[in-house]
């Protein structure tokens, strides 16, 4: 099976915030990561807006020719802008200002009943919902339960566990994650993400066939400023086929 990838483009407007100049444009970057043969283009509006901003989202909605995936917290300004500008896809993803980065899965029990509004709301907008949840058995039932259409493995500590038996155990998490889908029948669509990289995606793709599609955006950017955009993409489609 053909897994998708969508790249996220957040990292390019971390830069161009950095000096709060009109350049790079996360738009200019979607447009090349689809010409070197990504599927989709993935971005997260963050509450405190520090790198893609409300404009960035209006014009990637409208101006690539692809899946936009919209990754948010499940607050209600957020479910209203996608309202707004009805992405391909939204993923509710948790948020904590002082993080560098998204930490961990979605509190998909805490928070069950925010959740399930802001499916049912996108839902009734044909808009499809992904929950970014930990690697957890109970987590993929919970995920069914509220109404998602899909699923995002959070990657994270597979990508940060050093070789041997620690990253051995959370490879075995994502599979046992990804058989439940298929062993209970839930019809979930899966993606993966967080810290990937063409150094780790191999082993992960051949642990969890089940997974179907991937969201990788600080390791291609990270990749882009040492060869360029069309080159860091392709690299990752390449050790995706193999």
């Amino acid at each position: 099976m053909t897994v998708r990838l969508n790249i996220n483009v957040d990292h390019v407007a971390t830069l161009r915030q950095a000096r709060g100049t009109s350049y790079p444009d996360p738009l200019e970057a979607a447009q090349r990561a689809l010409r070197a043969g990504a599927d989709g283009i993935t971005i997260h509006l963050r509450e405190d807006r520090r790198h893609i901003q409300d404009d960035d989202v209006r014009r990637i909605c409208k101006g690539v020719d692809a899946l936009v995936n919209l990754e948010m917290a499940c607050v209600p300004e957020m479910v209203a802008i996608a309202l707004e500008v009805r992405p391909e896809k939204v993923t509710l993803v948790p948020e904590r200002r002082e993080e560098r980065t998204t930490e961990g899965g979605l509190d998909v029990f805490g928070a069950a009943d925010s959740i399930r509004a802001a499916i049912a709301s996108l839902k009734a907008a044909d808009i499809p919902t992904s929950l970014f949840i930990d690697p957890e058995p109970k987590a993929v039932l919970a995920t069914a339960e509220l109404g998602a259409a899909e699923l995002e493995l959070h990657t994270g500590d597979y990508a940060d566990a050093l070789e041997g038996p620690a990253r051995d155990a959370e490879l075995d998490r994502l599979v046992r994650a990804g058989k439940t889908v298929s062993e209970q029948n839930l019809g979930l669509v899966i993606a993966a993400g967080h810290g990937l990289t063409v150094a780790n995606v191999p082993a992960l793709l051949r642990a969890a066939p089940e997974i179907v599609e991937l969201n990788i955006g600080h390791a291609v950017v990270s990749d882009a400023v040492m060869v360029g955009f069309e080159p860091a993409v392709a690299a990752f489609l390449a050790v995706m086929a193999t």
